[in-house]
C-alpha cells in the first residue's frame, strides 16, 4: 500500500465503521503503525478510538486512548470513546470515561452530553442525570436543542416527571425532537391520553409533525384503541403528503391491526409502493392478533416468495398463528426456518415454540423447545406450565412451577397462577389449589381475577364438591363471569346436579343468551337424569328464540394439507377406504365390549349424537382417515370446533387400545390425549 496522508487514513477508518468491517479497520491501523511514528497525530488517534468504540471493541479503543498523550486528548477524543460505548450498550464504562475526561479538565460538548444523559437514563440513575444537568447548565449548553432534549428524555425515563416538565417549559425553543420525546415517553409510560394531549398542544402552536411524530401518535391511538382519532390522523397524513413514507405506512398497518381493523391494515399494505420487512411483520401480526391465522401463514409464504428474510418477530407471529390453528406440520416447518435463520434462540421465538407445540398436542417437542431457550423469561415458564396443564399433565406442571420458584430467576404473574390453579384442578389437588389461591395477595402480591375464580370453581367441581363451588361463587367479591358459571354448569353435568345446573345455566343465559352450547349442556344434564320433559323444553326454547347450534367440524392435517370432515361426510376422495376402516373399527370395538352410550342419544353437544353408528360423527371420520394415511407409531392429531361428544369420547378410548395408537383431540374446551384406553381429561370432558 503506498504512503497515505493522515486525512486519507482517517477516511479509511471511517469506511471501516460504515461497512462494519473490523478486518479492514485493523489493516488500516497496521498500515498506520508501519508508516507513522508514535505518538500518532491527534486526528488519527481520534479516528482509531472512534472506530474501535463503534465496532464494539472497547478494550482496543481504551488502549489507543492510553497511547495518546494526555495533552493531545481533546473533547473529540473522549466523545468518540463515550459515544461508542453508549452505542453498544456499555453504559457504566461510558460514565466512567466521562468522569475521567472531567478529571483531565476537559469540558463536554453538545455531542458528549447527549451520550452521557442516555447512559444515565439507561442505567436509571437520576442522581447522575441531575449532576449532568447542573454541568450542562454551568457550561451554558442546556438550551442546545440536542442537549436539552436528551436531558428531558433522561428525566422522563428515570421517573422524574416534574423535573422533565419544568425543563420542557424552560426551553426557549423546543425542537421537533423534544416534542417527539415528550409524546413518546407518555406512550411508554402507558399514558396514551397524555400523549394525545401533548400532540394537540404541539399542533396548536403551529408545529409540523415529522414521520416519527406520526408513528408515535399512532402508537398512542393503538394502545388506547382510539380508532376514530387514528383515522383522523390517517387523513391528516394523506393531506400532509406523508402517506408514501415507509415508516408512517408501517405505523398505520400496526395501528389498524391493533384496533381490529384488519381490512384497513391490508389496504395500506396493498397501496404501498415500497415495503420492507417491518411491513410484512406488521401485517402478519395484524392477522395473527385478529384470528386470521390462516391469512397470517399465507402472507408469510407470500413474503418468502418475494425474498423477505424472516426475523424473530415475524417467526414468533407465524408460530403463534400455527398454535391457533393447531397446524403442527406448518409449525415444524417454521421452526426449521427459524433454525436456518438463527433466530430460534430468541426468547420470544422460543416461547412461541413452547406454546405452539403445547397447543398442537406435542408435549415432548414443547419440553425440548423450553429447555433449548438460552435465557428463559416469565413468558417461557408460563407457556411450559400451561402446556403441561392443558395436556392433563398436572403433576409435571406443578413440579415445573416449583422449579421456577426455586430458580429465583422470575416472579410469577397473573397468568402463571391461572396456569398453576388449572393444573391443581386437573390433578385434583384441592388443598394445594386453595392454599395457592388464598395466598395470592400476600405471597405474590397479585389480586385474584375472574380467571383465578373460575379455576377454583373448576377445582372444586372436578372434585365433586359442587355445592361448595356454588357457595364459593356466592361469596366472590367480583361479579361471576361466563367462565365461572360455565365451570359450575359442567360440574353439575358430570355429577348430575340438575337443580344447581339450572341455576348456573340461567345465569349463563343472562350473560350470553345466544350461546347454544350452554343450552345444549343443560338439555343433556336433564336428559342424563331422566328429566326428559325439561330437556325437551330447553330445546324448544332454543328454537323459539332462534338459537341454532353451529355445525360440527373436525379436521386433520397430513403433509401440510388440511382435511375437513362434517357429520355423515362422504365427499372425501378416500371415502370408500374410510368407510371400510369405520366398519372394521366398529366390529373390533364391539368385540372388545364397547357399548354406545345411549344416555346422550337424544341431546348431546352435537345434533349428530342422535345416531350412534361409529361412522356418523365428524371426529370419527377424521380418525378413520388418520389411521389410513398416518404411519404407525405417529400420534394422530384431530381438531374439532365444538366439544367432543360423549359417545366419541368413549369410542376413542376403546380405539386407542385396539389400534395401539396415541390419539390427541383438541376440541373447543380442552385437550384429550387417548392412550391405552385412557384419556388425559380423566373423563371430565
Amino acid at each position: 500500500m503506498p504512503f497515505l496522508t493522515a486525512n486519507e487514513l482517517g477516511f479509511l477508518l471511517e469506511s471501516a465503521i460504515s461497512t462494519r468491517s473490523l478486518l479492514f479497520g485493523r489493516a488500516a491501523h497496521a498500515h498506520i503503525l508501519r508508516t507513522l511514528q508514535i505518538p500518532l497525530p491527534p486526528s488519527l488517534s481520534n479516528h482509531l478510538i472512534n472506530m474501535y468504540s463503534k465496532l464494539d471493541l472497547p478494550n482496543a479503543a481504551h488502549f489507543v486512548l492510553l497511547q495518546t498523550p494526555s495533552q493531545s486528548r481533546s473533547v473529540v477524543t473522549w466523545t468518540a470513546l463515550i459515544s461508542g460505548h453508549v452505542q453498544n450498550g456499555h453504559f457504566t464504562p461510558a460514565l466512567l470515561h466521562f468522569s475521567r475526561m472531567r478529571r483531565e479538565g476537559i469540558y463536554p460538548n453538545d455531542f458528549t452530553f447527549p451520550c452521557a444523559f442516555k447512559a444515565s437514563a439507561s442505567l436509571r440513575l437520576p442522581v447522575v442525570g441531575k449532576q449532568l444537568h447542573a454541568l450542562a447548565l454551568k457550561a451554558a449548553q442546556i438550551f442546545d436543542s440536542f442537549v436539552g432534549c436528551s436531558c428531558f428524555d433522561m428525566y422522563m425515563k428515570t421517573g422524574l416527571r416534574n423535573e422533565a416538565t419544568k425543563l420542557f417549559d424552560e426551553m426557549p425553543e423546543r425542537s421537533i425532537a423534544m416534542w417527539n420525546a415528550n409524546i413518546s415517553n407518555a406512550v411508554l409510560d402507558g399514558k396514551p391520553k397524555t400523549a394525545v394531549d401533548v400532540f394537540i398542544q404541539f399542533r396548536r402552536i403551529g408545529g409540523e409533525p415529522d414521520p416519527i411524530t406520526f408513528c408515535i401518535f399512532l402508537n398512542a391511538c393503538s394502545d388506547a384503541s382510539y380508532l376514530e382519532l387514528g383515522r383522523q390522523l390517517h387523513g391528516y397524513v394523506i393531506r400532509s403528503g406523508f402517506d408514501r413514507n415507509l415508516s408512517v405506512c408501517n405505523g398505520l398497518i400496526d395501528f389498524y391491526g391493533k384496533c381490529k381493523e384488519v381490512e384497513g391494515a391490508r389496504m395500506i399494505f396493498d397501496d404501498m409502493e415500497k415495503r420492507n420487512v417491518v411491513s410484512w411483520c406488521s401485517l402478519i401480526s395484524a392477522y395473527e392478533q385478529n384470528y386470521g391465522e390462516e391469512n397470517a401463514c399465507g402472507m408469510f409464504l407470500e413474503g418468502r416468495k418475494e425474498g423477505v428474510e424472516p426475523t424473530d418477530f415475524m417467526v414468533s407471529s407465524v408460530i403463534s398463528a400455527c398454535a391457533g390453528m393447531a397446524a403442527l406440520e406448518f409449525g415444524r416447518a417454521t421452526h426449521a426456518l427459524a433454525v436456518k435463520a438463527c433466530v430460534e434462540g430468541n426468547v420470544f421465538v422460543g416461547s412461541a415454540l413452547v406454546d405452539m407445540y403445547g397447543k398442537c398436542g406435542s408435549i415432548e417437542d414443547s419440553k425440548q423447545a423450553f429447555y433449548e431457550i438460552p435465557e428463559r423469561n416469565l413468558v417461557s415458564w408460563n407457556a411450559m406450565i400451561g402446556s403441561y396443564a392443558h395436556q392433563g399433565l398436572a403433576d409435571m406442571a406443578l413440579a415445573l412451577f416449583q422449579d421456577m420458584m426455586s430458580s429465583g430467576q422470575v416472579v410469577p404473574n397473573y397468568v402463571t397462577l391461572v396456569c398453576v390453579l388449572s393444573a391443581c384442578s386437573r390433578a385434583g389437588a384441592v388443598k394445594m389449589g386453595m392454599e395457592i389461591f388464598e395466598s395470592m395477595k400476600e405471597k405474590f402480591q397479585i389480586q385474584p381475577g375472574a380467571e383465578h375464580y373460575a379455576c377454583v370453581v373448576d377445582l372444586l367441581g372436578r372434585a365433586g364438591m359442587v355445592e361448595h363451588a356454588y357457595e364459593f361463587i356466592k361469596k366472590m367479591p367480583i361479579r361471576p363471569t361466563i367462565s365461572i358459571w360455565g365451570a359450575l354448569l359442567n360440574a353439575c353435568r358430570v355429577y348430575k346436579k340438575p337443580e344447581l345446573g339450572k341455576i348456573a345455566a340461567n345465569k349463563l343465559f343472562e350473560l350470553d343468551p345466544k350461546d347454544s352450547g350452554n343450552h345444549v349442556l343443560l338439555s343433556n344434564l336433564f336428559a342424563s337424569t331422566g328429566r326428559w320433559e325439561e330437556a325437551d323444553l330447553v330445546r324448544k326454547e332454543m328454537k323459539d328464540v332462534g338459537i341454532k347450534k353451529g355445525a360440527g367440524y373436525s379436521w386433520i392435517t397430513v403433509k401440510n394439507k388440511v382435511h375437513i370432515f362434517q357429520a355423515k361426510d362422504s365427499s372425501h376422495e378416500m371415502n370408500s377406504k374410510i368407510q371400510e376402516m369405520l366398519a372394521k373399527l366398529g366390529n373390533d370395538m364391539k368385540a372388545a365390549g364397547y357399548v354406545p352410550d345411549i344416555g346422550f342419544a337424544l341431546f348431546d353437544v352435537e345434533e349428530e349424537e342422535k345416531m350412534t353408528e361409529v361412522g356418523y360423527h365428524s371426529e370419527k371420520i377424521a380418525l378413520a382417515f388418520g389411521l389410513i394415511v398416518i404411519p404407525a407409531g405417529v400420534p394422530i392429531r384431530i381438531t374439532k370446533n365444538l366439544r367432543i361428544c360423549g359417545d366419541c369420547h368413549s369410542a376413542f378410548k376403546f380405539i386407542s387400545g385396539i389400534v395401539g395408537r396415541e390419539i390427541i383431540v383438541r376440541d373447543n374446551n380442552r385437550f384429550h390425549r387417548f392412550k391405552d384406553m385412557q384419556c388425559s381429561c380423566r373423563d371430565y370432558w
